[in-house]
């Protein structure tokens, strides 16, 4: 549901999950087989150049990881470049950033991470504290205790979006004095009762009803899920795949997002749900008129459905929304090359606007078709490996 991918997808799994893999096993093992032929292993781990807690307001600690650029970033009319911060979604940790802080940090930024609450290498707070509002507040301490002054570019990821919504309806102040830029990635800022997860709409409202309460039936049992899905890998990676992606990913990919979402303790997946299903940002999205906004969603979101992004690009005036064609929720993995390339063009156009009045005009564009460019990369170095091996000497 809410960010990173599978937390409904947990839910799917206690209640659902042999009906929605007999609708669409076929189509699923065949998407599971083509991750498996491509068969690529990606060097996930990226170490911090510093790592410290903050505590939140409530006592709970917060872990959050620094890095700092690499080289310099492009000087724009002498004002200083601004601290990145990405905020990673629902059921998932900080490192499903692993490509774009690698990319920011190479263009010279600053990036600064951080695990939510009960995320990661975060600790738990109690149950009530599970909620979007305070994520908002946890997110305004990390900002006040390690980057307290100069600006600022957020981005966030699904729920880790929803965390920026809440954050500039509690604190407008810092949104307008210190953010030059936002950055929402396969996010919603509610409404979320009306989605179906791919399942079809009767399907879906039972995981309404039930998934919540079925999720936190299985709290404290986490040992007992744990054999279950290790004896069932198959089925949790074709779960995977379905709720996550919009096109066939390396296996390594599939495997690095499933560890995240089924590592994610179940009575925090339980006790966040229902604020999730009730949450509603909108009235905060008119915080970032004129703040430079991209908004980025893939048309096979079953997640956050790319409609929901329609409802933040009307929001705020001037928003860029980019739709990409044969991609889903985990859009960070799954394209990371175009959300990097994305996300650098953020930064140009948020730097370059600093002193200059905003346009008014909404860009709105369409990556098309990223699944037949992927199959072609594919099958050129294919050729050039067979080619090198043909080329080799008979001994």
């Amino acid at each position: 549901m809410a960010g990173g991918v599978l937390g409904w997808g947990t839910s799917v799994l206690a209640t659902t999950a042999g009906a929605a893999i007999g609708v669409a096993a076929d189509r699923l093992w065949t998407d599971r087989q083509a991750a498996v032929r491509l068969g690529r292993e990606d060097d996930f781990h990226e170490s911090a150049d510093q790592e410290l807690a903050v505590i939140a307001r409530d006592g709970v600690p917060l872990h959050v990881e620094i890095d700092e650029p690499r080289g310099a970033a492009p000087t724009v009319d002498h004002d200083p470049a601004p601290t990145v911060i990405l905020v990673h979604g629902f059921a998932l940790t900080l490192e499903s950033w692993v490509f774009q802080r690698r990319a920011l940090r190479e263009a010279g930024y600053r990036v600064v991470l951080l695990d939510l609450r009960g995320h990661g290498r975060s600790e738990e707070g109690e149950p009530e504290s599970y909620t979007v509002g305070q994520l908002g507040r946890d997110l305004a301490e990390v900002i006040e205790q390690v980057v307290p002054t100069g600006p600022l570019v957020l981005i966030g990821h699904s729920m880790g979006g929803m965390t920026l919504m809440s954050f500039a309806g509690q604190f407008p102040k810092v949104i307008r004095d210190r953010v030059i830029g936002v950055g929402f990635v396969s996010t919603s800022p509610g409404d979320m009762h009306d989605v179906h997860f791919g399942l079809g709409h009767p399907i879906g409202a039972v995981l309404h009803r039930v998934g919540p309460g079925a999720v936190g039936r299985l709290a404290g049992r986490e040992a007992v899920l744990a054999v279950l899905l290790k004896a069932g890998r198959d089925v949790e990676s074709l779960m995977v795949h379905h709720f996550s992606f919009g096109s066939h990913v390396p296996m390594s990919v599939v495997r690095f997002t499933g560890q995240m979402v089924f590592g994610t303790k179940i009575s925090v997946l339980s006790a966040f749900l229902g604020d999730l299903s009730k949450h509603d940002q909108h009235l905060s999205l008119a915080a970032f008129d004129g703040i430079e906004t991209l908004v980025l969603v893939g048309s096979d979101d079953k997640i956050t459905p790319a409609r929901h992004s329609e409802s933040i690009v009307a929001a705020i005036p001037g928003a860029e929304h980019v739709v990409v064609d044969d991609a889903g929720h985990m859009l960070l993995v799954e394209y990371p090359d175009l959300v990097n390339d994305q996300l650098l063009d953020l930064l140009a156009r948020a730097r370059r606007a600093i002193n200059r009045p905003r346009r008014r005009t909404r860009v709105r564009k369409t990556v098309t078709d990223m699944s037949a460019k992927r199959r072609t990369t594919v099958a050129v170095r294919s050729r050039r490996r067979g080619k090198a091996t043909s080329a080799k000497p008979s001994r």
